[in-house]
């Protein structure tokens, strides 16, 4: 099998249900990250200004 159709399916095929749920995962994935970097930057501001909300 040449390597750019391993890379293009890891040598296994998809189904669509299983190509939206990846996609989903991926998304949400991303959106996690994105909300973990806003949380990073707020404790690190509180802790600065060692102040915490109440």
């Amino acid at each position: 099998m040449r390597q750019a159709d391993i890379d293009d399916n890891g040598g296994a095929k998809l189904t669509s249900a299983e190509k939206k749920e990846l996609a989903d995962l991926q998304r949400r994935t991303r959106q996690l990250e994105l909300e973990n970097e806003i949380l990073k930057r707020a404790a690190a501001y509180f802790a600065r200004e060692n102040v915490l909300p109440k």
